[in-house]
């Protein structure tokens, strides 16, 4: 089992870049222990801004720093990056087209028993609908790697979130196949596509295979890449399976799940099957206990992929 969490192969990967490219920033709001980015801050001092619990102050000052040519990774928490920093995003990073990446950390349930108000289950809707800003939510440490490589090398605002625990393999070392801004076929199928984002690729990928062994063929696509969203791997899996089911750690508003229903609606109507967090207070409890209450996993999903074919 894997023990290495995505915001720690974040910092591994600026650490290693940034010894090279010294216009590579990293700002944090009083949160370096819980991004995992400590050992920056240690290593990196000169490239490290401190600007404490003052997430809206964050925004700005790295949207600053990359005006003046610094390449900025802000990190904070995702339930109040993607919530009172909003206007700065909007801003001072989207309109301003500012080349910063701001890593929300901790997204999703993450949080646990801290409850709603650590909660980010409406951050997909929030960061998506502000114009010229990407979102992005690789589903495994692998994937992680290749995102923030990629946003090295380009210059346009972005929002990554990631979650708080290690997460299970989806890729390996060996294979991770990885085009920026296109869905991942983690596997092919003919019977029913599963569209996953972040921490429920994995279940996704699970979930197919314990199917196949029942001799049903689901494709499974990873769409780290929530926006630009890959609306050419929708419409393909649209015409050659015959429903979709979507699955994220989202709420059914403005999630991954609703911009898959508008394209399908728009283009080729078939089925599909939204599984997400309901509009309320989700339970309290650690992140898979929540998942497994809501059956967003793989035992879920398969019971869900028998409903509907």
């Amino acid at each position: 089992m894997n023990k290495i969490a995505n915001k720690q192969v974040i910092c591994d990967v600026l650490l290693e870049e940034s010894n090279k490219d010294k216009d590579i920033v990293v700002l944090c709001s009083d949160s370096r222990g819980s991004a995992s980015l400590a050992s920056f801050a240690k290593e990196r001092a000169e490239q490290f801004v401190e600007v404490g619990i003052a997430e809206q102050n964050l925004v700005s000052i790295s949207a600053g720093l990359a005006a003046c040519g610094k390449k900025a990774f802000a990190a904070s928490p995702a339930c109040f990056l993607s919530t009172r920093s909003m206007e700065q995003v909007k801003v001072d990073v989207a309109y301003s087209n500012t080349n910063v990446t701001l890593i929300g950390i901790s997204g999703g349930v993450s949080y646990g028993a801290l409850g709603m108000t650590h909660h980010s289950v409406n951050d997909i809707a929030t960061m998506a609908s502000i114009p010229n800003l990407r979102v992005y939510l690789p589903s495994d440490r692998w994937q992680t790697a290749k995102l923030i490589r990629a946003l090295l090398k380009d210059d346009k605002p972005s929002y990554v979130r990631v979650g708080r625990n290690a997460v299970d393999d989806v890729y390996s070392e060996e294979n991770v196949p990885f085009v920026m801004d296109k869905a991942t076929t983690v596997k092919e199928g003919k019977d029913v596509t599963i569209i996953a984002c972040g921490e429920m690729v994995k279940p996704a990928k699970d979930a197919a295979i314990i199917l196949e062994n029942e001799g049903i063929s689901v494709r499974v696509l990873d769409m780290y890449c929530v926006k630009p969203i890959d609306k050419e791997a929708i419409l393909k899996a649209a015409e050659e399976t015959k429903a979709i089911i979507t699955i994220e750690e989202h709420t059914n508003y403005g999630g991954m799940g609703s911009m898959v229903s508008q394209i399908v609606a728009g283009y080729k109507p078939i089925k599909v099957v939204n599984m997400c967090l309901p509009d309320a207070p989700v339970v309290t409890g650690k992140s898979q206990e929540v998942f497994d209450h809501y059956q967003l996993n793989s035992d879920g999903l398969v019971a869900k992929v028998k409903e509907i074919i």
